[in-house]
């Protein structure tokens, strides 16, 4: 079952979004894994940012696509709430958002739908918070703060 979309998401299509993906995944800078991946995230006000991942031979210093994505997002001055984020990857199965870009993008869309596709097959179509329960963010930050 498809989870709810909210109404500022019927302006993208998912097929749309997945075929993106996977066309702007040829971009990926990946000389190490040769694991190529590419995101877009929709916000709310309908505007996209796409990324690709970028390795490094110093390993923590690479970036995932969708980190990519969202940092372009902040730096065109972007705030809208993420509301869609299409992950494809190479081979067959679904492509997840690792544990970093999940929080990433709860940060920007606590409500955001994705959309994990490979080459193949079925995407899996979940929420954020299906990938990443009991999530730490804004608001439990905040209680710190006397919120």
């Amino acid at each position: 079952m498809k989870p709810d979309v909210p109404d500022a998401a019927t302006r993208f299509d998912e097929a749309d979004l997945l075929r993106r993906a996977r066309e702007i995944r040829s971009r990926a800078y990946v000389p190490y894994s040769g694991f190529r991946v590419g995101a877009v995230v929709v916000t709310s006000d309908g505007q996209r940012f796409e990324g690709v991942n970028v390795e490094n031979a110093s390993y923590r210093l690479t970036s995932c696509a969708e980190q990519t994505a969202i940092a372009g997002m902040v730096a065109a001055g972007v705030r809208g709430e993420i509301v869609a984020v299409a992950v494809v990857g190479d081979g067959q199965n679904p492509c997840t958002p690792c544990g970093a870009c999940r929080q990433t993008i709860f940060e920007f869309g606590p409500e955001a739908t994705i959309f994990a596709s490979g080459d193949g097959g079925k995407p899996l179509v979940v929420t954020i918070g299906e990938l990443l329960p009991h999530a730490f963010g804004p608001k439990r930050l905040s209680q710190g703060l006397g919120g």
